[in-house]
Protein backbone atom coordinates (compact mmCIF):
# COMPACT_ATOMS: atom_id res chain seq x y z
CA UNK A 1 0.00 0.00 0.00
CA UNK A 2 1.40 3.37 -1.04
CA UNK A 3 0.20 6.33 1.04
CA UNK A 4 0.94 9.75 -0.40
CA UNK A 5 0.36 12.81 1.75
CA UNK A 6 0.63 15.73 -0.68
CA UNK A 7 -0.23 18.48 1.81
CA UNK A 8 2.23 17.16 4.38
CA UNK A 9 4.96 16.64 1.79
CA UNK A 10 4.54 20.16 0.38
CA UNK A 11 4.43 21.69 3.87
CA UNK A 12 7.56 19.76 4.91
CA UNK A 13 9.34 20.88 1.73
CA UNK A 14 8.36 24.51 2.38
CA UNK A 15 9.53 24.16 5.99
CA UNK A 16 12.89 22.82 4.85
CA UNK A 17 13.36 25.73 2.45
CA UNK A 18 12.37 28.28 5.11
CA UNK A 19 14.76 26.67 7.59
CA UNK A 20 17.59 26.89 5.05
CA UNK A 21 16.73 30.57 4.44
CA UNK A 22 16.73 31.24 8.19
CA UNK A 23 20.14 29.55 8.54
CA UNK A 24 21.59 31.53 5.64
CA UNK A 25 20.37 34.76 7.23
CA UNK A 26 22.21 33.84 10.44
CA UNK A 27 25.35 32.90 8.53
CA UNK A 28 25.35 36.15 6.56
CA UNK A 29 25.11 38.17 9.75
CA UNK A 30 27.82 36.07 11.41
CA UNK A 31 30.13 36.95 8.53
CA UNK A 32 29.23 40.64 8.64
CA UNK A 33 29.71 40.83 12.42
CA UNK A 34 32.74 38.48 12.41
CA UNK A 35 31.18 36.23 15.06
CA UNK A 36 32.20 32.64 14.40
CA UNK A 37 30.71 31.04 17.53
CA UNK A 38 28.02 32.05 20.00
CA UNK A 39 25.90 35.14 19.65
CA UNK A 40 26.07 38.89 20.08
CA UNK A 41 24.46 39.17 23.54
CA UNK A 42 20.97 40.15 22.44
CA UNK A 43 21.83 41.98 19.24
CA UNK A 44 20.71 41.31 15.67
CA UNK A 45 22.47 37.93 15.44
CA UNK A 46 20.74 36.69 18.59
CA UNK A 47 17.38 37.79 17.19
CA UNK A 48 17.99 35.95 13.92
CA UNK A 49 19.14 32.86 15.79
CA UNK A 50 15.99 32.98 17.93
CA UNK A 51 13.84 33.36 14.81
CA UNK A 52 15.31 30.15 13.43
CA UNK A 53 15.05 28.30 16.73
CA UNK A 54 11.47 29.47 17.20
CA UNK A 55 10.70 28.06 13.74
CA UNK A 56 12.33 24.75 14.68
CA UNK A 57 10.44 24.65 17.99
CA UNK A 58 6.99 25.15 16.45
CA UNK A 59 7.04 23.65 12.98
CA UNK A 60 7.33 19.95 13.95
CA UNK A 61 4.05 20.21 15.87
CA UNK A 62 2.29 21.77 12.91
CA UNK A 63 3.70 19.18 10.49
CA UNK A 64 2.71 16.32 12.80
CA UNK A 65 -0.85 17.62 13.12
CA UNK A 66 -1.11 18.27 9.37
CA UNK A 67 0.08 14.72 8.64
CA UNK A 68 -2.28 13.15 11.18
CA UNK A 69 -5.29 15.09 9.91
CA UNK A 70 -4.38 14.37 6.30
CA UNK A 71 -4.11 10.65 7.08
CA UNK A 72 -7.69 10.69 8.37
CA UNK A 73 -8.89 12.19 5.08
CA UNK A 74 -10.59 15.06 6.89
CA UNK A 75 -8.39 17.92 5.74
CA UNK A 76 -9.30 18.65 2.15
CA UNK A 77 -9.21 21.36 0.85
CA UNK A 78 -8.64 23.67 3.83
CA UNK A 79 -5.59 21.89 5.27
CA UNK A 80 -3.28 23.02 2.46
CA UNK A 81 -4.37 26.62 2.99
CA UNK A 82 -3.71 26.39 6.72
CA UNK A 83 -0.23 24.96 6.11
CA UNK A 84 0.51 27.70 3.58
CA UNK A 85 -0.66 30.50 5.86
CA UNK A 86 1.44 29.01 8.67
CA UNK A 87 4.57 29.12 6.50
CA UNK A 88 3.86 32.74 5.51
CA UNK A 89 3.41 33.56 9.19
CA UNK A 90 6.81 32.07 9.99
CA UNK A 91 8.42 34.21 7.29
CA UNK A 92 6.70 37.30 8.71
CA UNK A 93 7.95 36.38 12.18
CA UNK A 94 11.54 36.08 10.97
CA UNK A 95 11.40 39.41 9.16
CA UNK A 96 9.89 41.04 12.23
CA UNK A 97 12.67 39.66 14.42
CA UNK A 98 15.15 41.91 12.58
CA UNK A 99 13.59 44.88 14.37
CA UNK A 100 14.83 45.84 17.85
CA UNK A 101 11.44 46.80 19.20
CA UNK A 102 7.95 45.41 18.68
CA UNK A 103 7.34 44.77 14.99
CA UNK A 104 4.02 44.13 13.28
CA UNK A 105 5.33 41.23 11.11
CA UNK A 106 6.65 39.46 14.21
CA UNK A 107 3.34 39.86 16.03
CA UNK A 108 1.43 38.62 12.98
CA UNK A 109 3.74 35.61 12.76
CA UNK A 110 3.29 34.77 16.43
CA UNK A 111 -0.49 35.06 16.18
CA UNK A 112 -0.64 32.88 13.06
CA UNK A 113 1.60 30.28 14.71
CA UNK A 114 -0.49 30.07 17.87
CA UNK A 115 -3.82 30.04 16.05
CA UNK A 116 -2.58 27.39 13.61
CA UNK A 117 -1.42 25.09 16.37
CA UNK A 118 -4.57 25.61 18.42
CA UNK A 119 -6.85 25.18 15.42
CA UNK A 120 -5.13 22.00 14.22
CA UNK A 121 -5.15 20.58 17.75
CA UNK A 122 -8.90 21.23 18.06
CA UNK A 123 -9.54 19.63 14.66
CA UNK A 124 -7.48 16.59 15.66
CA UNK A 125 -9.57 16.11 18.80
CA UNK A 126 -12.82 16.62 16.85
CA UNK A 127 -11.72 13.94 14.38
CA UNK A 128 -10.97 11.54 17.22
CA UNK A 129 -14.34 12.06 18.93
CA UNK A 130 -16.15 11.73 15.61
CA UNK A 131 -17.50 15.26 15.23
CA UNK A 132 -15.58 15.73 11.96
Amino acid sequence: MNIVLPVTLCAAAAAAIINIWLGIRCGQLRGKLKILHGDDAGGPLTRRMRAQLNFVENTPWVLALVAAIELTGKGQPWLAWVAGVYMLGRIAHAIGMDSEGPAKPRMIGVLITMLTQLGLAVVAVLVVIGVM
